[in-house]
């Protein structure tokens, strides 16, 4: 992994769910229980039927949030507050990540597809509150999700993100097309590699990678 590779870059957006804390900590165990009962209450169906309906919805238009707007008008609002009220108790401060983000030239940003005091929790949780020159959830971006472009977007315009001198950390590499296709340098951040033209860098590490361009 070449530092030169990054030597333009001066905005580094982050996503935020296995992304800042590793997939170990298994918070989406919780949110996808919370998810499913949230269908099953809103659609009136059983639990089978909705746990189909979560994951083709997060299939097919990125988020189940999406799916559940797009073709049952659900209110965003009381969806995004019951699933993300979870426990945090699995999360542990990070100080070489803390550290190794501190350390990045230029600004630091977060941009997840959950919601924006969910994420400052999380931070918390994690030790890297404070770190972070804006935070976004998929509020900001109109309750579209990731991957759709112009969810990107509407973000990067209320940040003002020149995306030739960005880059993108992700763990979803669905969610990293359109960074590229925008200019950005792509970090694809997950245990396991996935192959793709628009995936420039791969690290199951996300502090050793950091590491490398400080």
């Amino acid at each position: 992994m070449p530092k030169e590779s990054f030597v333009h870059v001066s905005t580094w957006v982050f996503d935020l769910d296995n992304t800042l804390y590793p997939p170990q900590a298994r918070l989406f165990d919780q949110i996808e229980v919370r998810m499913t009962r949230f269908v099953m209450q809103a659609l009136g169906v059983d639990q089978p039927k909705a746990d189909h309906l979560r994951r083709h919805y997060w299939a097919t238009y990125g988020t189940t949030l999406a799916g559940l707007m797009r073709e049952h008008d659900v209110d965003p609002g009381p969806y995004l507050t019951e699933v993300h009220d979870i426990s945090l108790d699995h999360l542990e401060p990070d100080a070489q990540l803390a550290a190794h983000i501190r350390a990045l030239p230029g600004r630091a940003i977060v941009y997840t597809n959950g919601t924006a005091p969910y994420a400052e929790r999380v931070l918390a949780a994690r030790g890297l509150d404070g770190l972070f020159d804006a935070v976004y959830g998929v509020e900001h971006a109109g309750f579209r999700p990731k991957p759709e472009r112009e969810a990107y977007e509407t973000v990067f315009k209320i940040d003002g993100v020149d995306t030739e001198t960005a880059a993108m950390f992700e763990d979803d590499p669905r969610n990293l097309q359109a960074p590229h296709e925008m200019g950005m340098r792509t970090v694809h951040v997950a245990p396991d590699p996935h192959d793709a033209e628009h995936i420039h860098h791969h690290t199951d590490d996300l502090a050793a990678f950091l590491r490398k361009l400080s």
